[in-house]
């Protein structure tokens, strides 16, 4: 069964093109994340919402977080369209998504630092 959250092709690509700087890639967007993440939770009106949830929708769909970048869409869309009614529950949902995925991304930077340090020692 294909994972619905992450496309790990992405990631193979995003390593290949970044070589030795694709464990700060990793880095920057679990940083990013948790700040666009802060950004969605505080939002007051809809141009915040959209502003967070447009940016935060583009990186995680560079990352291969694909399930993540379309609840990403789906806030950015309602938000649009001034349907503010169930903002909290898409939010908690990109919110839990995050939190699914956010180790997978951990440990795809600790295995490549492993084999970056494994690569270094021949």
């Amino acid at each position: 069964m294909a994972d619905t959250h992450l496309d790990h092709g992405v990631l193979i690509a995003l390593q290949d093109v970044m070589e030795e700087e694709y464990p700060l890639l990793l880095d920057t967007f679990l940083a990013d994340s948790e700040e666009r993440l802060r950004l969605l939770r505080m939002a007051q009106d809809a141009g915040q919402i959209i502003d967070a949830a447009h940016s935060f929708k583009g990186s995680s769909s560079n990352m291969g977080a694909l399930h993540l970048a379309a609840l990403c869409h789906q806030l950015e869309q309602r938000a649009k369209e001034h349907n503010l009614a169930d903002v909290e529950s898409l939010v908690l949902a990109i919110d839990r998504e995050f939190a699914l995925v956010r180790p997978q991304y951990e440990a795809e930077r600790q295995r490549s630092q492993a084999d970056a340090d494994a690569v270094r020692r021949f």
